[in-house]
Order: C-alpha cells, then sequence, then structure tokens
C-alpha cells in the first residue's frame, strides 16, 4: 500500500482533524474503499483515536471496507422505487452479474449494492451506475445498461 498517497490526501486538507469525512472520500477514491492500513494510518497522522475513524467509515454507506468493482451499480429499495419493481431489477441485475447485492464480481469490474432511498421518487424504480442516474428502469432498459457496462 502506498501510504505516500495517504499523506498527500490529508496535506491537502492542512493536517485538520475536522476534515475527516473529506480525508475519508478522498482515500476511498484512490483505492476504491477504504483499506484498514490506510485507516489505521491516517488515524496516527492526524492523533485520531482508530475507532472514531472506523466509527466514521461504517456509519455512513458511502464507504467501504471491502474492495469495491471497478463499476459500482446501487439499486434503490425505497418505498416508491420497491413499488415500482425495483426488486424485479435488483433480481435482474443479480442474475446477469452473477453476484447479490453487497458482493462484488471476480475480476473487480462490478459491485452491486442496494440503498433505501436516494430521493429521486418520482424516476423510479432508479439505478444509479458510477453516479449517473438511471430513472424507470426496465428489464430492457436494464440489459442496454449492462451491454454498455461491459464495454468500459
Amino acid at each position: 500500500m502506498n501510504l505516500v498517497l495517504v499523506d498527500d490526501i490529508i496535506a491537502r486538507y492542512r493536517w485538520e482533524k475536522a476534515a475527516i469525512i473529506a480525508i475519508l472520500q478522498d482515500i476511498q477514491r484512490e483505492f476504491n474503499y477504504l483499506p484498514q492500513e490506510a485507516l489505521t494510518y491516517a488515524a496516527s497522522r492526524l492523533a485520531i483515536p482508530l475507532t472514531q475513524v472506523y466509527s466514521l467509515a461504517t456509519f455512513y454507506r458511502a464507504f467501504s471496507l471491502k474492495p469495491r468493482g471497478k463499476h459500482l451499480i446501487t439499486v434503490c429499495l425505497g418505498t416508491a422505487c420497491h413499488v415500482r419493481g425495483a426488486v424485479r431489477i435488483l433480481e435482474k441485475l443479480e442474475r446477469e452479474l452473477g453476484i447479490k447485492a453487497g458482493e462484488t464480481t471476480d475480476d473487480m469490474r462490478v459491485s452491486l449494492e442496494t440503498v433505501n432511498c436516494l430521493g429521486a421518487c418520482a424516476l423510479g424504480p432508479i439505478v444509479v451506475i458510477d453516479g449517473q442516474y438511471h430513472g424507470q428502469m426496465t428489464s430492457v432498459k436494464t440489459d442496454s445498461i449492462l451491454k454498455k457496462l461491459r464495454k468500459l
């Protein structure tokens, strides 16, 4: 693990303890998850208890302590999306990718996650792929998106 990258990230925030969430976001952006070694190192360098860093890393759903795939697919299972068929979309993605929600493909290309609400209820069912929202999802749209994703 290149801890120099972690030092560079912390330095961007002038070693401010109050910037820990932004620092964790940048560490995750760099490594595609929050490696234990990076968290331990950041806690030490900022003189923050490791338990506090882990509390933040596990509290916020946006953070992952497990390696994620190159591409992240998030399916909203909130009430509005659920009644519009989000579970069927999720099941289709699980079948097509060969993984369950919360898992990553063996080749580390795709991670599949669910959330309780994305706040875009009028667009439901909604799927977010690498930060891009895809609303009113159907099986046909799912096939099209997976086809594009496979080319990336």
